[in-house]
């Protein structure tokens, strides 16, 4: 069984450090447009949570921030069958620092 995810998207929000018992990760949340329309006519747009280990998490940190395109390959883990997070494995930058500096 393969348990791979691919998405492409924006990031919608500062990107959280989280420190917990010695550990450091990282969470964003990902604005991924979906690729149809809506009966008005709308792209709509999904908001996901990404979770990044600390050594993925820190170039993120360092390098991105809000409205930055990524692509983020990982997987999906769930610890009580219930609820699923991502969890990203490799994070490519897809916008370079000029485009977001002409956006503010």
């Amino acid at each position: 069984m393969n348990n791979h995810v691919m998405l492409i998207g924006k990031i919608h929000n500062d990107i959280e450090k989280i420190e917990e018992n010695d550990q450091v990760t990282y969470q964003l949340m990902l604005n991924i447009s979906r690729n149809f329309k809506n009966k008005d006519g709308v792209y709509e747009t999904d908001v996901l949570p990404i979770n990044l280990s600390n050594y993925v998490g820190s170039k993120v940190f360092q390098y991105c921030k809000r409205n930055s395109l990524i692509g983020v390959r990982g997987r999906l883990e769930s610890k009580d069958g219930t609820l699923i997070k991502i969890v990203a494995e490799k994070v490519t930058f897809l916008s370079s620092n000029r485009e977001l500096l002409n956006q503010k």
